[in-house]
């Protein structure tokens, strides 16, 4: 008698709608899996930083008590939960307290209660909470906590809108007592200028929004304002020409902006670009640089600097395509965007301008003044 054969069943023809619905199912049921897992993290966090909080206000005049407890704590708990309770995730866990303190979330009381912990936002992780405790204005801390939910932005994501002054430059534009509403509401981010943090601030330039600009357009504005510019390059420039024409080995070759710093001594050569830096971009400027050291500069003047305004920069190519001491300085162009410590300086002075001005810092306010007279 012959073996029986076995047939492999033939696969069925998935109605077209159906596999997409399924997975549709199982991402989503995946993602509020890992949205819960990460909600009950963060809560168990926040209640160990309260653990360790309450545990060191017994213990404070002991020298060194509360790094003891916390290395003791992270020996026990790595021994019995494994990875992931080290000393310093353990005093992110304090901090993480000290500046949530008041939150209270709702905690649940067994595994089986089905209420959701609130007070923290399910959309970010612990590592987004880790880099907000660091924040110490807590209405800034709250703004991009919000933000970042609402952009579902990672964590590389709120850091460079942090290091962009965000909030700053919104807080910028609105009077103090609005201040309090942008952190409790934050603010919805409308235009490309609101993530990017700029070297160069070309502001003064008057361009309007758009999505793009032609290099004429951009070269157009900083000549028709180059007093200005020229101060945000630093002291002593002088303007010297504009496409500057020089010809090498019969080839013309055109310079966009041709400077002269008195203090220095030397010529400072501006290239514009629009788009990623090339290499292509970083050896025509070399080329330039080299042109005006050789034929242009004096003998008792210092060598020729170089300076490529890009929309985007690649400080590893400038590492790669030139030598370590190759004058020749690869930035970003930017609009609108002054650096966050000059915003957090700025509003420093106009929170302060206020209270002098309405009378909250004690003074008597100047309208008030005026009266008595």
């Amino acid at each position: 008698m012959s073996p029986r054969k076995v047939v492999a069943p033939q696969a069925t023809a998935l109605p077209g709608e159906l596999l997409g619905r399924v997975v549709t199912i199982l991402e989503d049921a995946r993602q509020r899996v890992a949205r819960t897992v990460n909600s009950e993290m963060v809560l168990a966090y926040w209640l160990i930083g309260r653990e360790i909080v309450q545990a060191l206000q017994g213990g404070q005049d002991r020298a060194g008590y509360g790094q003891s407890l916390l290395d003791g704590l992270a020996s026990e708990l790595t021994t019995r939960f494994g990875r992931g309770f080290s000393a310093t995730n353990l005093k992110n866990c304090r901090l993480f307290y000290q500046a949530y303190a008041e939150r209270q979330p709702e905690i649940r009381q067994t595994a089986s209660d089905e209420s959701s912990p609130s007070g923290f936002l399910a959309e970010l992780s612990w590592s987004h909470y880790v880099f907000l405790t660091g924040l110490r204005n807590a209405d800034e801390r709250r703004f991009y906590e919000i933000e970042a939910a609402r952009g579902t932005w990672t964590l590389a994501q709120m850091r460079r809108q942090f290091d962009s002054g965000l909030f700053e430059r919104l807080a910028l534009s609105r009077d103090p007592q609005a201040i309090g509403q942008l952190a409790a509401e934050g603010d919805l981010i409308q235009a490309p200028k609101d993530l990017i943090k700029t070297p160069y601030v070309l502001e003064f330039l008057g361009l309007e929004e758009r999505s793009s600009y032609s290099e004429s357009d951009l070269e157009a504005a900083i000549i028709n304002k180059i007093e200005h510019f020229l101060l945000e390059l630093g002291k002593g420039f002088l303007f010297e020409a504009r496409q500057k024409r020089f010809t090498f080995e019969e080839e013309h070759f055109f310079v966009d902006l041709v400077f002269y710093n008195r203090l220095l001594r030397c010529y400072v050569l501006i290239d514009l670009k629009l788009g990623k830096l090339t290499h292509q971009n970083l050896g025509q400027m070399q080329m330039y640089v080299n042109y005006f050291d050789r034929f242009v500069k004096r003998d008792d003047e210092h060598k020729t600097v170089g300076i490529i305004l890009c929309k985007k920069k690649n400080d590893a190519l400038v590492e790669i395509t030139l030598p370590q001491d190759a004058n020749v300085h690869a930035s970003e162009y930017q609009l609108y965007l002054p650096s966050k410590d000059e915003l957090q300086q700025r509003l420093q002075e106009w929170a302060a301008e206020s209270a002098v001005a309405s009378g909250q810092d004690g003074s008597q306010p100047a309208a008030s003044k005026k009266a008595g007279k």
